[in-house]
């Protein structure tokens, strides 16, 4: 398989950041989404999310090669 164990949860992990993201940029209470909310901790959340699935596709655990 491509992908490992470790892979699948921090897809899983970026997925669920992302959609905390857009979450809290949906509860911004200012008018039209323009708090701070709204314009800086969930588009950061939303960022940080596709940083971690991009890790997540690049990541490659080290393979434990018994000839040394």
């Amino acid at each position: 398989m491509i992908f490992t164990k470790i892979n699948y949860y921090l897809m899983l992990a970026g997925i669920l950041l992302i959609t905390l993201g857009y979450y809290v940029m949906s509860t911004e209470t200012a008018l039209y989404g323009y708090g701070t909310t709204g314009l800086t901790v969930g588009p950061f959340i939303v960022v940080l999310g596709f940083i971690v699935e991009f890790f997540a596709i690049f990541y490659q655990p080290k393979v434990k090669d018994g000839s040394n």
